[in-house]
């Protein structure tokens, strides 16, 4: 049956991308032929060794990079056009940020890029901080972060803007294993939030864990996709789970499984993952008082959550009733709420001086709420 084009996140048809020279003679090429769909509302694990065409996928989505050949669709559009730039949240492999920023001055800095008036981002930081679990560390400079902590803040500037489409390159690269299960369960609440995802890591468990489709690229091609559970189930194979049995009824029922099989059937004990026992720990020490430099969070920011009729809704906590003139009718006007900006005090005069000569072309002033 054919997908709906209006399904579609993603469409890719014959997309070929080769990189060429100085004197544009080809050099590399990086994709040929790739056709791929993601779907709405999915979580897609796109996959390959190092050099295998992830990261020109990833660019020519962005709009980044132009194809070579083919057809490429995101979002209904050209990936090249603002708008679907504006629908997209992107945490690439590595985070570049300002290091003499704090986490919320990162967060305003991304949030006034999206033109996003000073109550909404106010209210998206305070709720983005709590969500990572560094809402203590508010007002630390990046500069100062564990790697772990700098991933989780641009964890947040890739959900700043409400994206429909989140890609996330590596997302768990430098998180301990508490922080990686906070963000397999984000990525979970993401798609419940019918966001779609595309997410590219090495660590399969991961993928396996949370995809629903994925793909797998080699040398710029692609070898295979499919749901996570058709790849990987084997259909030609059983396993039996039993309670705990007694020695002589364990013998009884291996000794009717070598009758009917004419094979020795293969008998161990269930295990626990590594990562279930690790976060069995862990929360036990947290019941002590006990915590470490990051809060535990369990739940999606409350903006990231809301349906398009929600966010289309006038909010009712901004309307103002205006006392009727002689002789005419009570009129509802929409009044913006806004907040006094409040700088920051904990940088210090020159970091502050190199900051504002940096982004003073990039930040808007004080007065653009």
């Amino acid at each position: 049956m054919m997908e709906k084009s209006d399904e579609l996140v993603v469409e890719a048809v014959g997309l070929t991308k080769v990189f060429r020279d100085f004197w544009h003679r080809p050099k590399v090429k990086a994709l040929t032929d790739l056709d791929l769909t993601v779907r709405e509302g999915e979580v897609f694990g796109l996959l390959g060794p190092n050099g295998s065409g992830k990261s020109t996928t990833i660019k020519l989505i962005l709009g980044l990079l132009h194809p070579t050949r083919g057809r490429l669709r995101v979002l209904q559009h050209s990936p090249r056009d603002v708008k679907t730039k504006r629908k997209i949240g992107y945490l690439p492999e590595e985070s570049y940020l300002y290091p003499y920023l704090t986490g919320q001055e990162t967060l305003e800095f991304y949030g006034k890029l999206f033109d996003l008036n000073g109550r909404e981002r106010k209210q998206r930081i305070d709720q983005l901080l709590e969500m990572i679990g560094l809402k203590h560390a508010r007002n630390r400079v990046v500069g100062e972060f564990s790697k772990g902590m700098a991933r989780r803040i641009g964890l947040a500037q890739a959900l700043i803007n409400d994206p429909e489409l989140v890609i996330l390159d590596e997302p768990t690269s430098g998180l301990d294993p508490l922080g990686t299960r906070q963000v397999k369960n984000l990525i979970v609440d993401l798609k419940k939030a019918k966001k779609t995802v595309i997410l590219s890591s090495h660590l399969l468990s991961d993928v396996e864990d949370v995809c629903d489709r994925v793909a797998i690229l080699y040398g710029g091609r692609l070898r295979i996709t499919g749901s996570v559970h058709e790849l990987l189930e084997e259909q030609n194979r059983y396993r039996v789970t039993l309670p705990e049995l007694s020695p002589d009824t364990l013998k009884s029922v291996l000794g009717m499984l070598r009758e009917a099989l004419q094979d020795e059937p293969d008998v161990d004990h269930p295990r626990v993952s590594l990562e279930k026992l690790f976060l069995e720990v862990v929360e036990k020490a947290q019941t002590t008082g006990d915590d470490s430099g990051v809060t535990h969070a369990e739940n999606v920011a409350e903006f990231l959550g809301r349906t398009q009729e929600e966010k289309s809704g006038v909010r009712l906590e901004t309307l103002v009733v205006k006392e009727p003139a002689a002789g005419s009718e009570p009129s509802t006007e929409i009044e913006e709420q806004t907040e006094p900006e409040k700088p920051s005090d904990v940088l210090d005069e020159e970091s502050r001086k190199a900051a504002d000569g940096k982004l003073k072309d990039l930040l808007p002033g004080p007065s653009d709420d």
